[in-house]
C-alpha cells in the first residue's frame, strides 16, 4: 500500500493539473487541516486510496449558484458529498440565513441524488472509528444496489444531464471532459450515445455537431 502522504500529494496534483480559474484557486485554499486529517484518519484507513473522490467539488443550488463541498465521492454507484464541520464555523458563526441555506442547499442535492454526509471535526480527530463505520454504512448500501444490476453508463448519463441543466446552456464534449476528467473521446462517445436515446439533442454549426442541448424530456430524467 502506497505511503498516505505521498498518495496525498499526488492526489492533489493530479486534480490541482485538471483544473483552471477560480476550481484550481478554490483547490489550494481550501486544502485546510480538517480535510486532510479527515483523508488521513478516516478515508484512507477505511479504502486505502483516493479513486473517484474529488476534493473542492463544485456544485449548484436551485438558483445555478457555486458552492464547494469538501469532497465529492463519485464512483459508478452513487454521489456522496462529504462535509467536514468544525462547530466554530459551521454552528457557532452560522447566522439565521445561513443556516437556512445550508440545510436547503443539501436538501436540493438530495433531490437530485445526492447523499450529503456530514463529520464533525471533533469525531475525525478524536473519534475515526466511528465515522468510518457511518461511512462504510452509508456507501455500502449503494454499492450493493448498483452490483444487483444498475449500469456504470446510466449513472454516468445522469451525471451529464444534471451538469448540462448547470450550466444553462449546451453542453460540449469539452465541458463534459473537463467536468468529469475524462479524454476527449469518451466525452464525444458519451454525448452521442445519449443524443441515439433521445437524451439530448444535436445543435449543429454548419456540418459539425459541437454542442448538445437538452429538451423537455430530457429535464423529466433529471427526476
Amino acid at each position: 500500500m502506497a505511503n498516505f502522504d505521498q498518495a496525498l500529494q499526488a492526489f492533489m496534483e493530479w486534480h490541482a493539473s485538471r483544473r483552471q480559474g477560480e476550481r484550481r484557486g478554490r483547490l489550494r485554499r481550501g486544502n485546510r487541516y480538517a480535510e486532510e486529517l479527515f483523508l488521513r484518519n478516516v478515508w484512507w484507513p477505511l479504502f486505502g486510496h483516493f479513486d473517484h473522490l474529488h476534493p473542492e467539488y463544485e456544485v449548484y443550488d436551485w438558483n445555478r449558484k457555486s458552492q464547494f463541498l469538501d469532497f465529492a465521492f463519485l464512483p459508478p454507484f452513487g454521489r456522496f458529498g462529504i462535509e467536514c464541520d468544525g462547530f466554530q464555523a459551521h454552528v457557532k458563526d452560522m447566522d439565521r440565513e445561513k443556516f437556512s441555506y445550508s440545510l436547503n442547499r443539501d436538501n436540493f442535492l438530495t433531490g437530485l441524488g445526492w447523499k450529503m454526509l456530514h463529520f464533525s471535526f471533533d469525531d475525525v480527530q478524536t473519534r475515526p472509528e466511528v465515522c468510518r463505520t457511518l461511512l462504510q454504512l452509508a456507501i455500502g448500501q449503494n454499492m450493493l444496489r448498483f452490483s444487483n444490476g444498475e449500469s456504470a453508463a446510466s449513472y454516468m448519463e445522469k451525471e451529464i444531464l444534471h451538469f448540462a441543466w448547470r450550466l444553462g446552456r449546451p453542453v460540449r464534449p469539452k465541458d463534459v471532459s473537463e467536468q468529469f476528467e475524462l479524454d476527449f473521446r469518451t466525452a464525444r462517445k458519451h454525448l452521442r450515445a445519449m443524443c441515439a436515446k433521445g437524451m439530448l439533442r444535436p445543435a449543429s454549426k454548419g456540418n459539425t455537431v459541437r454542442y448538445y442541448e437538452l429538451d423537455e424530456m430530457s429535464l423529466e430524467r433529471l427526476l
